[in-house]
């Protein structure tokens, strides 16, 4: 037996390929289905099923192009409704895999059809269990995402789901292994640790949800408390992934098409799609084109398209780093976004060439910021999480997190220059890009951001916990 783990830092996801003599089993495959094709030929063995824990928000699983490339079948846990065939399984039901064999544990409470998928040995000892985003490392799956208005809230949800760990994973074997299909970074949950694989041994003793002497009602209270509003993408990812999409090969063709200045400007304008710049912050602080958005790769890049852009047929052209074109359009696959059609041959050297107009970003150090905002008495703009901008942040600075930031724009000063943050210099950039193309241009970007400005000695108040005297 062999189990290897997949896993995608950008989007915090773990897939799964499983391997018994000559037979495999994927659990939540991304969206390019190359890599586990061709390591089960590798292996010269036969992809036998495809599971996937249930439909998926975040990211566009590669379930439906896996199962048509293959042959396999898709199973999907009870409760399960999709748009294409696949087998809805029963709870408890045994699927063999070579000597191996996978049990279906219905655990709803994510989700209706959430499901876990229990590893038995060649000897028939549980050994793993693959537990989608029901059990994380250090937290569970948010139980509002699959609420309906009138019909179930995410109270009832998170009712479920204490149900499904007590009744389904916690009776399991301390040292049965746990791999969940997210981890830290993921916006399927709260407070996911770094760490990708665990024993549910070590989860009973550190994850909050799976306290022995903890009520039902104080479960749900602290599954819900806090949750952040899910992102406007995640229902139309669900969509995706219960009715089916384009195969990749078919949105790479559409996207790798290449563009003149001169056709970029007539295809942005005639579809109304957006800019979008995924070079470095740094280049994209030094000229780009005006009103671009930017959102670089080398950072969360499809969780921020998602977030931001949230329209997943919003059509897009790209300016990206040559060379780097198919991987763009790939990680916008990722999260739904299939209507790339067209980058900037060339990039912004052709586009300078042919004499079209550039802006910039006025970008400084910590120091100099320190010295013109005091200068300046001038506003400062943190756009972080809630969280962080919790823990510690400049004294007197407002907080207007980049995740929320269109319903803060009323708060930006006019005509008067302010300053924008985040934790390392991505996040504030991202933010002075969608404001410029907002026609917000009295900013001033603070590189380096929180930690350079630490260094800097400037003024930063921490959260004091409240007295419980």
């Amino acid at each position: 037996m062999n189990i290897e783990q997949i896993y995608t830092g950008c989007l915090a996801q773990g897939a799964y390929y499983i391997e018994s003599n000559g037979e495999v089993a994927i659990i939540d495959p991304l969206r390019e289905i190359d890599p586990y094709i061709k390591r089960a030929t590798t292996d010269n063995a036969t992809i036998k099923y495809i599971f996937e824990t249930h439909f998926h928000a975040d990211f566009v699983s590669g379930h439906v192009s896996l199962s048509k490339a293959t042959g396999a079948p898709i199973v999907f846990g009870p409760n399960a409704n999709t748009g294409f065939d696949a087998l809805i399984a029963e709870d408890l039901q045994e699927f063999k895999v070579g000597n191996v064999t996978i049990v279906v544990l219905h655990t709803p409470g994510h989700t209706m059809e959430s499901t876990t998928y229990l590893l038995r040995d060649e000897n028939g000892k549980d050994h793993a269990i693959f537990s989608g985003d029901t059990l994380f490392l250090g937290d569970v799956g948010r139980p509002d995402l699959a609420q309906k208005a009138g019909e179930i809230t995410e109270k009832d949800l998170a009712g479920f789901l204490f149900d499904s760990l007590r009744n389904k994973i916690m009776p399991l074997a301390d040292d049965v292994i746990v791999y969940p299909a997210h981890g830290a970074g993921s916006a399927c949950g709260k407070n996911m640790m770094k760490e990708t694989v665990d024993t549910l041994g070590n989860q009973k003793k550190m994850n909050y949800a799976l306290r022995a002497d903890m009520t039902k009602e104080e479960f749900i209270k602290e599954v819900t408390d806090g949750l952040a509003p899910p992102p406007k993408y995640f229902p139309l990812n669900v969509k995706m992934n219960k009715e089916g999409y384009d195969d990749i090969a078919v949105v790479q063709e559409r996207g790798t098409r290449p563009l003149s200045p001169e056709e970029l400007e007539v295809v942005a304008n005639e579809t109304n799609a957006i800019v979008l710049d995924v070079r470095h912050q740094n280049e994209y602080v030094e000229e780009h084109i005006p009103r671009s958005i930017f959102i670089g790769l080398n950072g969360s890049f499809a969780p921020w398209v998602g977030a931001l852009i949230a329209d997943v047929k919003q059509p897009i052209v790209l300016v990206v780093p040559d060379g780097l074109e198919k991987e763009a359009i790939t990680r916008l696959s990722r999260v739904g976004f299939d209507n790339t059609i067209g980058y900037l041959k060339g990039g912004i050297e052709a586009w300078k060439a042919a004499g079209k107009e550039v802006d910039s970003l006025r970008s400084i150090s910590a120091q100099e910021a320190k010295k013109e905002i005091a200068e300046k008495n001038a506003p400062v703009f943190d756009v972080r999480k809630v969280g962080e901008y919790q823990s510690e942040h400049l004294v007197d600075v407002t907080s207007t997190p980049l995740s929320m930031l269109n319903n803060h724009l009323a708060e930006f000063p006019k005509e008067e220059t302010f300053y924008i943050h985040c934790a390392g210099g991505y996040r504030s950039v991202i933010a002075a890009s969608i404001l410029k193309s907002r026609g917000i241009h009295n900013l001033v970007d603070i590189a380096g951001g929180f930690a350079a400005m630490r260094k800097a000695d400037m003024n930063i108040t921490k959260y004091v916990c409240p007295s419980t005297l």
